[in-house]
């Protein structure tokens, strides 16, 4: 894998041999310990007590994620915790009990606490109708201070084919300034074969009417590896992402998990693209877009030079947490709805997956976590390595050790003699002072940061790919 430079923009090319050396599973770090290392162990109580920290801060901002599991079809490639119905009634339950769950967390706050970020995913979020939505925004505003600043990030994700124009408008309204169109691939025969039609005209419209309406940021998420899917049809949806012109591009590597996603055995596995043609892709995808001026920075993400996610890492200030990356500066982060995780004072904490445990919990007025972890010294010193390496693309020890008080280069030695193969395959730079991640090495973020990941099993089949 070698890199050049077009506009001043690094563009990746990948090569065989490496991708082979550092392709395996591991972490996607939306935190750390991740969500491996939660356990039945951690209690509602220690929720609470973490809770009543944060209580004693009232005037740090709240980042808040809240799931909508609903979906009125199913699409074969999808991995998220989601129920498919047409029953639009089922919302309305929902919401009843989101309530309660918001109620309760306002009990032990206190008092109204400004959210300065607020994510809506699913599932599908707009399987909600006007007057639900309309409803979740009311009962946020009731027991949340919801901000009105244009710094907030309030975003949603959004299937093309369950909103029209009007949907965006009433959006707009409520609050929403960035929303997260889940496009996939414009190919007719891989959206057939996912169960997923969005023409590219359909989304074309919301784009046009989304900018009409002033939202300061649309992203796509999109997938390659995918049933049918090739390095030339990817490169003509590429080229009519690219005619659209969103801000940010997420662009995933398809897992075919069937054993544990039972949607995905509707896909035929003689379908899927071979590692070759993988790899044709992968080089496609960043040409394209570096060619069109987006900005790679790190992983599955490009984002336009403008965009405020580039200038936060540019100055070594952008986030990552359960939402993905992030420019939002909130240390505490409140998980809603089924399944849904928080990072709150040194713990992380997750909901119940399943929506009878959620409802049944609630009825009895209780918090509905049922797993969760408290954070070590140890944990810390490590987490803040990876969200910098991963979020920023360099590590300061001296920033490290003004915050720990410990000596990097002894606290880490192990890990830095692990970065040396990395450092001979151009991925990170490493002197006495710092670790600057290069350009090669931001497509593997996820190998760098998992040498300091003390619980790394390579042998998990837990997680995705990393390539």
């Amino acid at each position: 894998m070698t890199f050049t430079m077009q506009q001043n923009i690094p563009v990746v090319h990948w090569d065989k041999a490496l991708i082979e050396k550092y392709d395996c599973r591991g972490p996607r770090y939306t935190s750390y310990p991740t969500a491996t290392e939660f356990n039945d162990q951690y209690t509602v109580s220690d929720y609470e007590q973490a809770l009543r920290k944060v209580k004693e801060q009232p005037f740090e901002p709240l980042s808040v994620y809240l799931h909508i599991p609903f979906c009125h079809d199913i699409c074969y490639y999808c991995a998220c915790n989601k129920i498919v119905t047409r029953k639009q009634e089922v919302a309305d339950t929902y919401l009843n009990y989101l309530e309660k769950e918001m109620r309760l967390i306002h009990d032990v706050l206190g008092r109204k606490r400004n959210i300065n970020q607020l994510h809506l995913g699913g599932g599908t979020p707009t399987f909600l109708n006007p007057a639900q939505m309309t409803r979740l925004i009311h009962m946020l505003s009731t027991y949340f201070q919801l901000s009105e600043s244009d710094d907030r990030e309030y975003s949603i994700e959004i299937d093309p084919r369950t909103v029209t124009p009007d949907t965006l408008a009433l959006l707009k309204g409520l609050g929403f300034n960035r929303i997260s169109l889940g496009v996939q691939d414009f190919s007719p025969q891989v959206q057939q074969a996912i169960n997923r039609v969005n023409p590219v005209d359909m989304v074309e419209g919301l784009m046009v009417a989304a900018r009409n309406y002033g939202y300061s940021s649309i992203n796509f998420d999109l997938i390659y590896g995918l049933p049918y899917q090739t390095a030339t049809s990817l490169k003509e949806t590429i080229e009519s992402v690219i005619a659209l012109s969103p801000d940010r591009i997420a662009f995933y590597n398809y897992a075919h998990l069937p054993e544990r996603f039972t949607s995905q055995r509707a896909i035929d596995r003689m379908t899927l693209p071979d590692a070759d043609e993988k790899l044709l892709m992968l080089n496609t995808i960043s040409d394209l877009f570096s060619d069109a001026g987006y900005v790679y920075i790190g992983m599955d993400h490009f984002v336009k030079p403008e965009d405020p996610m580039a200038q936060a890492q540019r100055l070594g200030r952008l986030q990552r947490n359960f939402q993905g990356y992030s420019i939002a500066r909130s240390t505490n982060m409140l998980g809603l709805g089924v399944s849904s995780i928080s990072s709150v004072s040194d713990t992380f904490a997750q909901n119940c997956k399943e929506v009878t445990a959620y409802y049944e919990a609630l009825d009895n007025n209780v918090l509905p976590i049922e797993r969760g972890v408290k954070t070590s010294a140890d944990d810390k010193r490590r987490a803040y390595v990876i969200m910098h390496l991963i979020s920023n693309l360099q590590l300061s020890f001296a920033d490290w050790e003004k915050t720990f008080g410990d000596r990097f280069s002894d606290y880490f030695a192990e890990e830095l003699r692990e970065l040396d193969p990395m450092q001979q395959d151009a991925l990170v730079e490493i002197n006495a002072g710092n670790i600057k991640v290069l350009a090669n090495g931001r497509s593997m973020l996820r190998n760098i940061c998992m040498v300091f990941d003390i619980y790394h099993n390579p042998s998990k089949q837990l997680y995705s790919k990393v390539i």
